[in-house]
């Protein structure tokens, strides 16, 4: 049966549309808000400013997540900042501007009111922000300072260094932690959500393994929440951390939510080049780098001279040459290409080849070192660190990275997935960004969906139904604990050869190569041969030592990998249906012939959300038709 995809966006005017709506949808009475309990999983922006907020506002939280405290959740990994439309630079800057430069980021296709929404609540994200304590930089006279990023012609960013995501994490877990101390929320850190729980077409709780016993546990609850992050790491190589994994998403979907977009992945294009087969994840370098950096590599193949030995006619400054607009600061998508494309004709530096240049010596010469370090840096210390190069003297060297994905599970306006009480918030939902999300809009989304959108929504959906009173012993719960236990227990009899991270590794490169940076038909049907056999091969001759009954981080992989290898045949399926080039799912089929992106609105223009149709079945295509009537859709351009 397919599912029903309402997007249940209000009507009236696009600048109107949050507040009608926030207007017109029921509210819990403050004494009634203890009697609910929600389960949020996941601790990072979207989810621990959730958990703060509903439990600031009465509501009974449990927060999940697999790490030793919220603080480690990836969003601290985030560095160069944070966008809002306050305008402070005086440049032409408005929330108009913002939603236009998003949903244009995104190749037009994401949902107008969405965006407009994110635009919107930008500017109190900030106010909330500076409220907790964020070190923002400032101008001189005190002023928060703003800097620009790719994809926008004003300073709209906001940023604390090359640490923007630690801090505003901090603020998120300052407010979480009180809240704790209150009663308001109980934690379980170290604890990993392994399956969905659905009662009569309605999200109920979850189960969970504690990884350091190993307990199985079922937890119940009116409404969940995910806020789990997005799926990068099915790549194996990315900028995510290690941990970060698709279960929690694709145990929902298994379960009957749709998953929307897949194919929409980000390929950053500012982070340090793989150096060898030892390496288990990639470093990203903030794109902020890119407002003093100039980006070139020779203009003759095979040019293998050191930096300062090439002179500035032997040089090719391309991103600047192509988009004189932007320059160094084009799109990701747009800057990613781009760099791939003179690696290929033989013109990449460094050893592999695989490599373009970012070049600071012209800002240090114009504004001195002290300045350039006062704004970067952390992140020139890291890039030292792991190159023992020095930035200052001689240029990084970037390539492009798999870093966020703008797929996930589909929600409404409302933030809920087709399965009722099922709100996901976040990088794990498909929602905002389109088919590629500008930089700095990340942190932007997730507070957006944890401190105002969702505290919002989810009190309605509580308003609005009966929910029957259930326990763990309901058979919905027993048998997701029987499927849990069956499905452990076979990962530790399988006693293959292989390592949980070989399978994954050969998975990522498989991935990478075929549904990367650009894809065609012919490597995408490849993959959907490779992906299935390689699976097959993983559950005949894994090996997973150790038990069930401690910590035991190959099994916790051995789960994450065996879910990584299902979604990945489900990004090849959707990119593979959709031919037409749109933000990052560039199908070499259809480009211009300046070798920029073709949509096809015609055919196209609507998320594609997948219904899980059984174990050895298709997944079923549902369309959500996307409207434009306040933007003209248009060919993206940035020269």
């Amino acid at each position: 049966m397919t599912v029903k995809l309402d997007a249940k966006m209000p009507t009236g005017a696009l600048a109107q549309k949050w507040d009608k709506h926030r207007f017109e949808m029921k509210l819990v009475n403050p004494a009634n808000k203890r009697k609910y309990s929600i389960i949020i999983v996941g601790s990072g922006l979207a989810g621990g400013a959730a958990a703060a907020t509903l439990s600031e506002l009465g509501y009974d939280v449990k927060c999940f997540c697999f790490q030793d405290s919220p603080r480690r959740a990836h969003s601290i990994a985030a560095q160069g900042g944070i966008n809002a439309a306050k305008n402070y630079q005086n440049d032409g800057d408005s929330i108009y501007r913002l939603f236009y430069d998003t949903i244009k980021g995104g190749d037009f296709r994401a949902r107008e009111g969405n965006v407009y929404r994110l635009a919107q609540l930008s500017v109190n994200i900030i106010d909330q922000c500076v409220a907790q304590g964020v070190p923002f930089a400032r101008e001189y006279g005190g002023l928060l300072a703003n800097r620009s990023f790719g994809g926008a012609q004003v300073s709209r960013t906001f940023y604390a260094r090359g640490q923007t995501g630690q801090q505003l994490l901090l603020g998120a877990y300052q407010a979480l932690e009180r809240q704790v101390a209150r009663g308001g929320v109980k934690m379980f850190p170290r604890t990993e959500m392994l399956d969905l729980v659905v009662i009569d077409g309605r999200a109920r709780g979850i189960i969970t393994r504690d990884l350091v016993t190993g307990a199985i546990e079922s937890h119940v609850a009116d409404a969940v929440v995910l806020g789990t992050g997005g799926y990068g790491n099915v790549f194996f190589l990315s900028t995510n951390a290690q941990g970060t994994n698709a279960t929690a998403i694709w145990r929902a979907y298994k379960r009957g939510a749709a998953f929307a977009n897949p194919c929409f992945t980000q390929i950053h294009p500012t982070c340090i080049p793989v150096s060898g087969e030892y390496q288990s994840k990639l470093t990203l370098m903030s794109e902020s780098l890119r407002n003093d950096g100039r980006v070139w590599v020779p203009i003759k193949a095979g040019d293998k001279r050191a930096a300062a030995d090439i002179p500035e006619t032997d040089r090719d400054y391309f991103l600047e040459r192509k988009y004189p607009s932007f320059g160094n600061l084009a799109p990701r998508d747009i800057a990613s290409r781009n760099a791939k494309e003179v690696c290929d004709e033989g013109r990449g530096v460094g050893e592999s080849g695989l490599g373009v240049y970012l070049d600071f010596s012209d800002a240090i010469k114009r504004l001195g070192a002290d300045v350039i370090r006062e704004r970067y840096g952390n992140l020139f210390e890291m890039y030292q660190r792991i190159t023992d190069e020095n930035p200052y003297q001689v240029p990084m060297r970037i390539y492009p990275a798999v870093h966020y994905t703008m797929g996930g599970l589909w929600v409404d306006y409302n933030l809920m997935s087709n399965v009722d009480g099922l709100h996901v918030i976040g990088e794990a939902n498909f929602s905002d960004h389109g088919a590629y999300r500008l930089g700095a809009s990340a942190l932007m989304q997730g507070l957006a969906d944890g401190y105002f959108i969702l505290p919002n929504t989810l009190g309605h959906y509580l308003a609005s139904n009966k929910l029957d009173k259930v326990d763990d012993s309901h058979p919905a719960f027993r048998e997701a604990r029987t499927a849990v236990d069956e499905r452990t227990n076979r990962f530790l009899s399988i006693n293959g050869k292989r390592t949980v991270a070989s399978f994954h590794r050969e998975l990522g490169k498989v991935v990478w190569d075929y549904c990367g940076m650009s894809r065609n038909e012919a490597g995408l049907r490849l993959a959907l041969e490779k992906i299935p056999q390689l699976r097959a091969e993983f559950w005949r001759d894994v090996n997973v030592p150790g038990s069930a009954a401690e910590l035991n981080q190959a099994l916790e992989r051995a789960g994450r990998v065996a879910d990584f290898m299902e979604l990945a045949e489900l990004m090849c399926i959707d990119a593979l249906h959709r031919t037409e080039s749109c933000g990052g799912h560039f199908r070499e089929e259809s480009q211009t012939p300046e070798g920029e992106a073709l949509r096809d609105d015609a055919n196209f223009t609507y998320a594609a959300a997948w219904e899980f149709a059984g174990e050895g079945k298709a997944p079923v295509l549902n369309r959500e038709p996307l409207l434009f009537e306040n933007v003209k859709l248009s060919q993206r351009s940035y020269k």
